[in-house]
């Protein structure tokens, strides 16, 4: 009876351990990415864009958003910290034939999410009044130069902040986090010129789940066969 107690208590220890290592390997891979996100308003709030501002072509009365931050993806990026409010942004700015007009948020972020040894200027937003096949990438270059892009079409400074880097995978918790490596390609529609939005979602990926309903098969099976020595 002991033995069959001790090797079940065993077995659940073996099991725990390994669920909690594959977790923390899970854990220990994230990461989060340094880069100017792209934003659309909507009523009041701010959508995650699901294009590049090169591909987008916002109509006459829409609102814009950028934000500079560390985030894993787009469940968890920060927005602009200002609501979206065309009348407002727009009010000195009169409609024109042959233009259309787009209000900008741009928003570099908190010191936190700044890259060593630099400091985010201050929030501000810009009405941009450009010609009608204007894309969102015209009306922020419009108002904001210099931008920067890297080679993949990635946004990486808007009027010269940050000042170097583009799109940095960062270890750790987004805010005060070390440079892992540099991946232009990983943020999501913060300026690739592409359709693709990237998101992987939150939360474990799914080889995390897999290998934990593994090891907690292989937990149950060691239970039920120290249960019938015990019983043999």
């Amino acid at each position: 009876m002991r033995r069959a107690g001790a090797g079940r208590a065993t077995a659940l220890l073996v099991v725990l351990g390994a669920v909690l290592a594959v977790l923390g390997t899970g854990t220990a891979q994230a990461a989060g990415y340094r880069y100017w996100s792209f934003w659309e308003g909507s009523g009041s709030g701010w959508a995650y864009a699901t294009q590049g501002p090169s591909l987008v072509r916002p109509d006459d009365g829409s609102v814009q958003g950028f934000r500079f931050a560390v985030s894993a993806d787009s469940q968890d990026a920060a927005k602009p910290r200002r609501s979206p409010g065309f009348a407002t942004i727009c009010a000195d700015t009169p409609a024109k034939g042959g233009t259309k007009r787009v209000a900008l948020v741009i928003d570099p972020g908190t010191a936190a999410d700044a890259p060593d040894g630099e400091t985010p200027p201050a929030l501000r937003t810009a009405c941009a009044q450009v010609p009608e096949d204007a894309s969102s990438a015209d009306a922020l270059a419009s108002v904001a130069k210099p931008l920067r892009y890297g080679s993949d079409a990635l946004l990486c400074a808007i009027s010269g902040y940050p000042a170097s880097g583009c799109g940095e995978q960062v270890a750790g918790d987004a805010g005060g986090s070390k440079t892992a490596t540099a991946d232009a390609s990983a943020p999501m529609s913060a300026g690739v010129a592409t359709g693709d939005d990237g998101s992987d979602g939150g939360g474990p990926s799914a080889g995390v789940l897999v290998g934990v309903a593994a090891v907690l098969l292989l937990g149950i099976a060691a239970v039920a066969q120290a249960r019938r020595r015990r019983r043999g």
